[in-house]
């Protein structure tokens, strides 16, 4: 029979020692044997007539090394549920690692010995939720918001009639163009029947100036220095010549807002439109405002279960923030010192925050496994193609596929969605107070959210927000890193 023996129980940290009699694993191996023999085929042999001593001889080391798998597979699972325990992570197993030893095991001549480390996920005891108090701030969106949104609408469906003569400031016009660094054409900045309305600011700073006053026909050399903040490392700060042919200008007719532009953008009216604008609006606010209310109730959770947090838990979570962190530090060509800060007192800080994280991570899930909370297959579909709608048009079937052919990327995102399943929950629970406050007051960082951040910049107001992070936009020259984040 299998020996269990516990060799280390300190904190949340097990080591648990395994052994199989040899004995026991020459059953599993005879078994396995007498199953495989009617099925394999051998020459010189009739089928189901190869003798088990040569069956072993050409499949035993093969087997046996399955039977360890299996060992490993299953006992791992059933000695930890034995135990009445849940790990934080897949537990580290420890094998021999003499091969004399080794070969003996699958020989079926010496025991099978292994070991397990790993972190339990401590007892979490749920307290009652009547004391939770937040208040949800409520921004009323005014009808004159809902007017000028409406208006940047129909803007994007404005007509164009080509022109003579030289483009002015608000004309469009269209343009082929191939940026160069150092004479060297560079990735995504060659673009062909580009249009752009002078004075948009879609472009970089400067591009848009240089050709005020072109006509039709000409070629121009734009001459452009990338923004240090750009989403692009490779370009920021650089400076680049652009040989841009214009080759057509364009002046803008009468802006119209009414439902004849509504049917020009597939809409049946403006009054549609109108509602659409609208619904988008308060969803932005919604969502906003929902940030801040589940800011208030982690807040709470945190203040009310503090526990040790599995270390595996907190260096997984840690490395996921620090890289982000750096990562866009990097990105805008800033460093710790110019965020007022130390790499020291950053890790410091944000080690803080890993371990925030994860022990809210462990009462949330404890709170919803308790509540009965899941998530189904509809839910985690519309939540993938959420995802999906996140990036370019050009690679949402690209992760639509990475999703559904990945396992483990699908558990990924059931996560987020049961958490927010669970804060649903809670709010159902606890009291919720609406309280009407202004647009600024909606948009303005709380200060316990900016207490969490070591940095005053967005690098760090990502790692605490951000789920993930979208990819980059096309190089250049359009936008600014900034505008392009917004998207």
């Amino acid at each position: 029979m299998m020996q269990v023996t516990e060799t280390l129980n300190s904190g949340l940290k097990r080591e648990i020692k395994v052994s199989v009699p040899a004995g026991d694993m020459e059953a599993r191996l005879v078994k396995r044997l007498s199953a495989a023999k009617d099925k394999v085929r051998i020459n010189g042999f009739r089928p189901g007539k190869v003798p088990m001593q040569h069956l072993r001889k050409v499949y035993g080391k093969s087997f046996m090394a399955e039977v360890v798998n299996e060992i490993l597979t299953d006992s791992t699972r059933t000695i930890i549920s034995d135990r009445g325990e849940k790990a934080a992570m897949q537990p580290d197993v420890v094998m021999t690692e003499d091969e004399k030893e080794a070969e003996k095991i699958l020989e079926g001549g010496a025991d099978f010995e292994f070991s397990l480390s790993y972190e339990v996920i401590p007892a979490i005891e749920i307290k009652d939720f009547s004391d939770i108090k937040v208040s949800r701030p409520v921004y009323d969106v005014p009808e004159s918001e809902i007017d000028e949104q409406v208006n940047r609408v129909a803007e994007s469906a404005r007509s164009y009639e080509p022109k003579t003569g030289k483009a002015a400031e608000g004309d469009r016009v269209t343009i082929d163009y191939v940026g160069k660094i150092d004479g060297v054409a560079f990735d995504g900045g060659t673009g062909g029947d580009q249009p752009l309305v002078l004075g948009s600011k879609e472009f970089i700073p400067g591009f848009e100036d240089q050709l005020v006053g072109a006509k039709a026909g000409d070629e121009k050399l734009v001459t452009v220095t990338f923004p240090e903040n750009y989403q692009a490392s490779h370009l920021a700060g650089k400076e680049a010549t652009f040989d841009v042919t214009v080759k057509e200008v364009a002046a803008p007719g009468k802006l119209e807002v009414n439902d004849e532009t509504a049917k020009n953008l597939g809409l049946e009216s403006l009054e549609k439109l109108r509602d659409i604008v609208r619904g988008q609006i308060e969803n932005q606010f919604g969502a906003m405002t929902r940030q801040k209310v589940k800011r208030q109730l982690l807040d709470q959770l945190d203040g009310s279960y503090q526990f040790e947090a599995p270390s595996k838990l907190v260096e997984a979570e840690f490395g996921n923030i620090w890289s982000q962190v750096t990562r866009d530090l990097e990105i805008a060509g800033r460093t710790f010192a110019d965020e007022e800060t130390t790499e020291e007192e950053a890790r410091a800080e944000y080690q803080r925050l890993a371990e925030r994280r994860v022990r809210l991570g462990l009462v949330l899930a404890e709170i919803g496994e308790k509540a009965g909370v899941t998530v189904n297959d509809e839910e985690l579909q519309r939540g993938l193609f959420d995802t999906v709608r996140r990036y370019p048009g050009s690679q949402q079937q690209e992760v639509f596929d990475f999703y559904r052919n990945n396992p483990s990327a699908l558990v990924n995102l059931r996560a987020p969605l049961f958490e927010e399943k669970v804060v649903d929950h809670l709010l159902s629970q606890i009291t919720v107070t609406d309280k009407k406050v202004s647009k600024e007051e909606l948009l303005a960082d709380d200060e316990d959210e900016a207490s969490e951040k070591p940095a005053k910049k967005a690098s760090a107001k990502k790692a605490d927000k951000a789920e993930g992070e979208e990819p980059k936009k096309k190089a250049a020259p359009k936008k600014k890193a900034k505008e392009a984040d917004a998207e």
